[in-house]
Parts: structure tokens; C-alpha cells; sequence
């Protein structure tokens, strides 16, 4: 089980820093030819790396920091519309994911801590 919630979370942690890069860049960007929206991709580019190696206070604290981008996603998929709305729609279920996938290792994971 700890090894699907760990699987869990990276995918979907790569996937949203992927969304984050193509939305901000080339898919729907705030202004034509990119926006420097595209840097909230950093802070998650930040914790790849803790939780692709299994550490669990990454795990602790990144499940934290995706309340922020689940709140962006509600936020736009209420108030955009179109391709937008639909990419904000993607960026709530991966959060979702992650959040539920990193609270499941962080507690499996307690007892071998």
C-alpha cells in the first residue's frame, strides 16, 4: 500500500508541474505568448525530488503546500471559462490525488519511522 500511495504521488505531483509549465506557457497563458504565472510550477519542482525518494517529511509538508494549488483550481474553474475551466478542473483532481496519496504514505509510513 505504501508503495501505490508513493507511486501515487509522484505521478501526479510530475503531472501538475507539467499542467502548471504547458497552462501558464502555451495552452491558456494570462497573456499571449506566456505569462510569469508559469513560476508556481517551482515550488512543486521543488519537492519532486523529496518525493520521488520516499521522504516522508516532504511528503509532510508538500501535502500542505497542494492546498494552494487545489484553492487555484477551484478558484479558476469557477471564474474562467472555456479551455481554462477545463485545465483548472485537471489541476483540482491532481491535487486531489496527491493530497490524498501523500497523507496515505506519510501515515503508512509512520510506524517504520
Amino acid at each position: 500500500m505504501t508503495r501505490a500511495a508513493r507511486l501515487a504521488a509522484s505521478a501526479s505531483l510530475a503531472l501538475l508541474i507539467l499542467l502548471c509549465l504547458a497552462w501558464e506557457m502555451w495552452l491558456a497563458p494570462l497573456r499571449p505568448g506566456g505569462s510569469w504565472l508559469a513560476l508556481k510550477a517551482a515550488p512543486l519542482a521543488l519537492s519532486l525530488a523529496g518525493i520521488l525518494n520516499g521522504r516522508r517529511y516532504t511528503y509532510q509538508w508538500s501535502s500542505m503546500l497542494i492546498l494552494a494549488y487545489f484553492a487555484e483550481g477551484v478558484m479558476r474553474a469557477w471564474s474562467e471559462r472555456g479551455l481554462a475551466q477545463a485545465l483548472a478542473g485537471v489541476e483540482i483532481a491532481l491535487s486531489v490525488v496527491f493530497f490524498a496519496a501523500a497523507v496515505a504514505f506519510a501515515r503508512l509510513s509512520r510506524a517504520a519511522a
